[in-house]
This record gives C-alpha cells, sequence and structure tokens, in this order.
C-alpha cells in the first residue's frame, strides 16, 4: 500500500488510453468495459469531486501509427484526434445511462455532437457537478493526448492528473517482462525524464513540472481503485516535484 496521496481532491483529471476502453478485443469499443470504467467515475463523482476526463484513440486510429505507414504526419493526427471523439461519446454515453451527467468537449468545432472548447463554459460545468470529457486533443497535430490533458488539467485548476493504466504504478522496468521489477512510491518528474519512465510523454511531464501538477498512475483495472486513492488509500505512484 501507499501511503495517502496528500490532501483530498476537490477537482481532477482522469487520462485513460483508448486500449483501455477494448476489454480484450484487438480493436474498438467494449461496451461492457466502458460501462465499468463509467462505475468507476461514478463512485468518484459521488464524493463530490469534479472530474475532467481526457481518452485517447489508440484503439481506433493512432496518428504515428499511421504516419509511420507512409501516411501524411499532419493528417494521420486529425484522424486519431477523431478517434477520441467518438470514444468520448461513448463514455458520455455510458455515464448519462447510470445517471451522471457529462459534456464532450472537442479543440475541434463539431458542433452537431459536441461543445467548442471555451475554457470559462468548461469551469461552470465542472462547478455545477458536471463531468468534462476534453476530446480533440489540444486540436493540433504533433501533440499526444497525454499533453493535451495536462493542459486541460492545468487550464481548469486540477489538483492532479489520475493516469490509469494496466499497472499499478511506475516501475523501473517493465513488470510484465521482469519479475525483479520494482515500483516507485513516488518519483520526481526530472527522473521520469531522465530515466524514460514511459509514464508520459516529455511534453506532457514538463507541462505537469512547469505548473506543479502532481501525476498519479494506478491501475484502472483494479475495481474500485480510482475511488481509494481519493480515499486515502490503495496503490499508486505519484510522480512530483
Amino acid at each position: 500500500m501507499s501511503e495517502t496521496p496528500g490532501p483530498s481532491y476537490d477537482r481532477v483529471m482522469l487520462k485513460i488510453s483508448g486500449e483501455a476502453l477494448m476489454g480484450d478485443q484487438g480493436y474498438g469499443l467494449h461496451p461492457p468495459t466502458v460501462e465499468r470504467i463509467a462505475q468507476e467515475v461514478k463512485s468518484v463523482h459521488e464524493t463530490g469531486a469534479e472530474i475532467c476526463m481526457v481518452i485517447g484513440g489508440g484503439n481506433i486510429f493512432r496518428g504515428l501509427q499511421g504516419s509511420a505507414q507512409g501516411m501524411e504526419r499532419t493528417t494521420a493526427d486529425y484522424m486519431g484526434m477523431l478517434a477520441t471523439v467518438m470514444n468520448a461519446l461513448a463514455m458520455q454515453s455510458a455515464l448519462e445511462g447510470i445517471g451522471v451527467y457529462c459534456r464532450v468537449i472537442t479543440a475541434i468545432r463539431m458542433d452537431e455532437v459536441a461543445e467548442p472548447y471555451i475554457r470559462r463554459r468548461a469551469v461552470r460545468h465542472l462547478e455545477k457537478k458536471r463531468v468534462c470529457i476534453f476530446a480533440a486533443g489540444t486540436g493540433n497535430p504533433y501533440f499526444t493526448t497525454d499533453t493535451a490533458a495536462t493542459l486541460r488539467a492545468s487550464e481548469m485548476n486540477c489538483q492532479a492528473i489520475f493516469k490509469g493504466t494496466k499497472v499499478d504504478g511506475v516501475y523501473d522496468k517493465d513488470p510484465a517482462k521482469h519479475d525483479d521489477a520494482t515500483r516507485y512510491d513516488t518519483v520526481s518528474y526530472d527522473n521520469v525524464l531522465a530515466k524514460r519512465l514511459g509514464v508520459m510523454d516529455a511534453s506532457a511531464i514538463a507541462l505537469a513540472r512547469d505548473n506543479n501538477l502532481p501525476i498519479i498512475v494506478f491501475s484502472l483495472d483494479e475495481p474500485g481503485g480510482f475511488r481509494s486513492i481519493l480515499d486515502g488509500s490503495g496503490t499508486f505512484t505519484m510522480v512530483h516535484g
């Protein structure tokens, strides 16, 4: 067990990968998995915490892979941004199906399906206890959804970024490949960058460091994992100064 990450959080950013939504499938969305994650979000929402979300698009399309296969990078990245909107709409549907009001807010205008990003409006949604799902990345190619999550968390004055992964923290080596991998309870931004620990991309880590925004890495596969950290227990790694 790790110690409590600090004071209880009033506003947080939850960052998950698109792959987290595909369950055991190799591609796309797995509705029962989406619903399970929605229940995790609801359990935290019920504590009164205000929740932002950013979901990747790798389960549908990943810009870097498209670029590696010969597609023009900017076009590939825009396709990846559209994939994140599809995931955000799926999560919105799942959350509203269990009684959690939310808004999908996009960095690329598509008014028929989601709101455009206007900071003051998004803050007002949070104050009204609506979950805000930020989609389409930053609206710019060459930036990952990790960077988008850190940017939006900074703009929304979130107190922490919760990075949901398949493992229960940050390890000195891949725990899936090395039995002697050691999990960090805490690790500094600079060590994450120097040791290439793979928490987030370098731009996101640098932005979090510059804004003194802690990143809490935990397992999204552990039932109640998100809620338990806010309750002062759970297993996680905190990345901070």
